[in-house]
C-alpha cells in the first residue's frame, strides 16, 4: 500500500506543463467537499430571478447586460471543478516567470507542483466561501456563463441574519452586473495585462529556497514551508514593484466599487434590506478567508479589496458632480480607469480624462 501511495505521487507530480493541474484537481478534491446536487424548484427560482435581475441591470445607465450567459446555481463541488483553471491567467505568468529566471534550476522540478498545490488548495478554499465567480476580488476567467454557489448564498443570508430570498436576489444581481463589466470588449485583456504587467516585474532571491530544499529531510515539512500569507513570496525571494501592484489593485477595485455602485441603483427599490445587505458584504470582503490567503501567497499579490468602497464613493460622486456620461467615460478605454491615488481624487481623474487638453476653454 505505501509503495502505491508513492507511485501515485510519483505519477502526479510528473505531469507536464508550467502548472500542474493534475495534482491542482487532487488537492482540490479533498478541500471543496463531496457533491451536494441542487433541486431543481432551487435552480427554477434562479433561472426567474436571473431575468428579473437583467431587466433591474438595464434600467442603470451605462452598463449593457448581456442575456445569452445563463446563471448555474451549483454547489460547492461542482463550482470547484468547473473552475479548476480559471485562474492559470494568474498562476501561469508567475510559472513562466518562475522557470525563466537565472538561477531557478529548483523550481524546474518543484515550481509546477508547488504552483498546482497552490491553485487546487486556492480554488477549494475559495468554493468553501465564494458566492459566484467575483467574488475572491481576482475573477474566475473561464468562463462566459454565470455561476452561484446556492450553499454559500445560503449560508451568507443565515449567518447575517437576512431573509433568503433578498439575499438570492441580491446575489444574481451581482452576479449579472460583474458578468457584464467582464463582457466589455477591452476588459478581460486589461486586466489579463495587469497581471502580466506585475509578475514581469517580480525579482527573485531563490537562494534561501535552495538552502531550505538542501537541508530539508522530511518531505512532510515541504507542508510547514508554504504556511502564512507570504510563504511562496518568502520561500522563493520575491519582491514585487509597488508601481505595477497598484495598476492591478486599481482596475480590481473599480472592478468591485462600480459593480457595488450598481447593484446599489438597480436594487434600491426591489431589496428592503439593501443597507443591511451592503454592510454585511462590506464585513465580509474585509474579514481574511484561506483563499484570499492563498492569493496573497502568490508573490505576495495583496489586493487591498477595501479599496472597493473607495471606488463606490468615486462612482457616487463622479455622477454628482458631471452625470452618468461622466462615468461612462471610466469604461471607454483602460486608460481611464481610475488610478489607486484618483479613487479618493475623483477631481484629479476628471482633470485627466474629462477636460480636453486641446480646448482653449479649459486652459
Amino acid at each position: 500500500m505505501e509503495d502505491s501511495i508513492f507511485d501515485r505521487l510519483f505519477e502526479l507530480l510528473q505531469t507536464p506543463g508550467p502548472v500542474n493541474w493534475r495534482l491542482a484537481g487532487e488537492v482540490i478534491k479533498s478541500v471543496a467537499g463531496t457533491p451536494e446536487p441542487i433541486e431543481p424548484a432551487v435552480s427554477e427560482e434562479y433561472s426567474e430571478l436571473t431575468l428579473a435581475a437583467e431587466l433591474l441591470v438595464a434600467d442603470v445607465p451605462g452598463l449593457a447586460v448581456p442575456s445569452a450567459a445563463p446563471l448555474h446555481p451549483v454547489d460547492r463541488n461542482t463550482w470547484a471543478k468547473e473552475n479548476t483553471q480559471s485562474f492559470r491567467y494568474l498562476l501561469e505568468p508567475l510559472a513562466m516567470k518562475l522557470s525563466g529566471d537565472a538561477g531557478m534550476s529548483p523550481m524546474a522540478a518543484l515550481g509546477p507542483a508547488l504552483l498546482g498545490m497552490q491553485a487546487g488548495s486556492m480554488v477549494g478554499f475559495m468554493s468553501q466561501r465564494s458566492l459566484g465567480q467575483f467574488d475572491a476580488g481576482l475573477p474566475a476567467l473561464d468562463h462566459a456563463d454565470r455561476y452561484l454557489i446556492v450553499p454559500n448564498v445560503e449560508a451568507f443570508a443565515y449567518e447575517n441574519n437576512l431573509e433568503s430570498h433578498q439575499v438570492r436576489m441580491w446575489a444574481v444581481i451581482r452576479e449579472v452586473v460583474h458578468h457584464a463589466i467582464l463582457d466589455r470588449d477591452w476588459y478581460r485583456g486589461a486586466l489579463i495585462r495587469a497581471v502580466e504587467n506585475f509578475f514581469a516585474g517580480l525579482e527573485f532571491d531563490p537562494s534561501g529556497m535552495q538552502d531550505m530544499l538542501g537541508s530539508m529531510q522530511d518531505p512532510t515539512a515541504l507542508e510547514g514551508m508554504l504556511e502564512g500569507p507570504d510563504a511562496v513570496a518568502n520561500l522563493l525571494g520575491m519582491k514585487s514593484d509597488p508601481q505595477r501592484l497598484g495598476q492591478l489593485q486599481a482596475i480590481i477595485a473599480m472592478t468591485e466599487g462600480f459593480g457595488d455602485y450598481v447593484v446599489a441603483r438597480a436594487a434600491k427599490e426591489t431589496l428592503p434590506q439593501l443597507d443591511q445587505l451592503a454592510e454585511a458584504a462590506a464585513r465580509r470582503r474585509a474579514e481574511p478567508h484561506q483563499g484570499a490567503e492563498l492569493l496573497q501567497q502568490l508573490a505576495g499579490l495583496d489586493l487591498q479589496r477595501h479599496r472597493a468602497r473607495d471606488a463606490a464613493d468615486f462612482c457616487d460622486e463622479v455622477v454628482r458632480r458631471w452625470g452618468d456620461e461622466a462615468l461612462d467615460t471610466v469604461w471607454e478605454t483602460p486608460e481611464n480607469l481610475p488610478t489607486v491615488e484618483e479613487l479618493t481624487d475623483p477631481v484629479g481623474w476628471a482633470a485627466r480624462v474629462l477636460l480636453d487638453p486641446l480646448d482653449p476653454t479649459n486652459s
